[in-house]
């Protein structure tokens, strides 16, 4: 359903059925997991072949000094043969994103992945000096006069690894693409290390690809706008004394309630009352959402999707995304998120409710708040799949490329920059940057050729260096984002070792990403299906179980 605004108006208000709905990728819970914990828990012990991830690893610090003393004692248990460790991505994995209100620290520098082997003696190691005592034999142990010196073996997730052939991957791949349950189901899996096609399935043929399409406005933000950049939202003097006029800068991710924002890093409405309380009274508040064009809702979105907490309409100034719960990421959005945010602004100023109004020119800037850098919002959007961020992302792109700050105009900037960058986009059509519309399609080739230059173990490629945060901010299977809950039972195996991008609408399910084999080789692969069958039972666990196939592959 389209909303048509009025010809006066810039945005729409919309009266929002109460309704549930699950058009897109909904996370499964904000319950911290092991992957939020700052300290891994170790394997089980009942578990002893168990291995553990990389983001695991850690050397034991020696123990505190004690007397020397000598005391009978068992002799040392016999040296563990090394094991290899699994890794999850090219770099470390990035702390949980949903449950954190601490900002991230941002990377630095590209980091190839790493499948490490530990070869060496633990840090903190005991010396053994056998004695005679009493006329029996005794061990003395105490602490080295330094911790030992751990070398682990480094092998690079790289083009070393035994390069995969295609029949084996299809090997693989025949009976869990053979599934009922997936539908029709296109896709494709690509070596990134030498670009070869390991497995094809109608890769060319347009489908919808739901929040699957987050990857390309992702790589349009990487390749067009500054990793640093940062989405400012300024108060300023109004033309009548005692006047402010917020005006919108494009940033939804301004928190309401410190302490409990879904989006890490935010700034704060607070702040934003601080500073301007400092310069003076407020007797009247306006604001100003003139940065954005067009309609405040996509192509086919639905109202029901804004009470079914998918979205709200799309202005330059809101809180929290326009939920009305702030912490919770699945929760309602209101339905005039502009409106909502600025009655709150006023009111902390204990003004009267905010109106619309346009901000003067050159006028005094009396307050200023930035939000967390683009890199760090594309990851942010990418994790929960945040339809509203997404959206702000793309018109950001648009306001770059001199296009217009709407649905439209997003679509063509998106479209424009990765054209550009060599990427043929003319089967794809494109209606807005987030993926919710049905009417998005384009093929799982378009997916995967992104993904490749992102993935490729050399920078040859001058789009690799660019695209690199691509593959860091993609949830990680069992661990992170839309795959927390995902990536039990059949499709265990890839728990860990898979980073990819969901996306799901009535009938349609998608999934694309990178998956490390065990021969130590990075795939990229996009699965598309469109299904009637039951999505969180049978259609999602069913793909899983095809990403997961690719890390047992092993199909040199």
């Amino acid at each position: 359903m389209r909303v048509e605004p009025k010809a006066d108006q810039r945005t729409t208000e919309l009266a929002v059925p109460n309704a549930k709905t699950a058009r897109v990728d909904q996370l499964p819970h904000l319950d911290q997991s092991w992957f939020d914990q700052p300290v891994r828990p170790e394997p089980a012990p009942s578990r002893p072949e168990q291995t553990k991830r990389v983001d695991q690893l850690q050397s034991a610090p020696p123990p505190p000094p004690r007397p020397e003393q000598t005391r009978p004692v068992a002799p040392p248990p016999p040296r563990q043969e090394p094991r290899d460790l699994p890794v999850t991505g090219y770099e470390e994995e990035p702390e949980d994103r949903l449950t954190t209100d601490e900002p991230r620290k941002s990377r630095k520098g590209l980091v190839v992945v790493l499948s490490l082997v530990v070869v060496a003696a633990l840090a903190g190691a005991t010396i053994y000096a056998v004695q005679e005592f009493g006329g029996t034999k005794a061990v003395e142990t105490r602490p080295p006069a330094a911790p030992a010196n751990v070398q682990p073996l480094v092998k690079a997730v790289t083009a070393g690894g035994p390069a995969p052939s295609a029949t084996g991957v299809k090997s693989v791949l025949t009976g869990p693409a053979g599934n009922g349950a997936l539908g029709t189901l296109t896709g494709s899996v690509i070596d990134p290390a030498s670009g070869t096609a390991l497995w094809q399935q109608g890769d060319t043929t347009p489908a919808t690809p739901a929040s699957s399409l987050k990857i390309l406005t992702a790589a349009a933000a990487l390749l067009s706008l500054e990793k640093t950049d940062q989405l400012s939202t300024k108060v300023v003097a109004g033309a009548e004394p005692g006047t402010v006029v917020i005006v919108g800068g494009g940033d939804p991710t301004i928190s309401g309630l410190p302490g409990k924002s879904v989006y890490p890093g935010a700034a704060t409405l607070d702040d934003l009352v601080g500073q301007v309380k400092a310069k003076g009274p407020v007797t009247k508040v306006q604001f100003d959402l003139s940065r954005y064009a067009g309609e405040a809702l996509g192509p086919q979105w639905e109202t029901a999707d804004i009470a079914g907490g998918s979205v709200a309409p799309i202005v330059p100034f809101m809180l929290d995304g326009g939920r009305v719960d702030q912490s919770n990421v699945n929760g309602a959005r209101t339905a005039s998120p502009g409106q909502a945010a600025a009655d709150a602004f006023a009111q902390r100023l204990g003004a009267p409710g905010a109106t619309a109004g346009a901000a003067p020119a050159g006028a005094q800037v009396l307050g200023e708040i930035k939000s967390a850098p683009i890199e760090q919002l594309v990851d942010n959007m990418m994790q929960i799949s945040d339809n509203v961020l997404t959206e702000a992302v793309a018109r950001e792109i648009a306001l770059k490329t001199g296009n217009e700050a709407s649905f439209a105009g997003g679509v063509k900037a998106v479209r424009d920059v990765l054209t550009k960058a060599g990427f043929d986009l003319t089967a794809a059509n494109l209606v807005d940057g987030s993926g919710l519309s049905a009417s998005n399609k384009i093929p799982a080739k378009l997916l995967t050729d992104v993904l490749t230059a992102a993935a490729k173990p050399t920078l040859d490629d001058a789009r690799t260096a660019k695209l690199r945060p691509l593959l860091t901010a993609l949830p990680v299977a069992g661990g992170s984002g839309t795959l927390a809950g995902r990536y039990d039972g059949d499709a265990a195996s890839g728990k860990g070792w898979v980073r990819a991008k969901t996306g799901t609408l009535t009938g349609v399910n998608a999934l694309a990403g990178v998956v490390v084999d065990k021969d130590g080789r990075v795939l990229v692969f996009s699965f598309m299906s469109a299904s009637n069958r039951n999505p969180e039972t049978e259609v999602r666990p069913a793909l899983d179980v095809m990403a997961a196939a690719l890390r047992g592959c092993g199909c040199s």
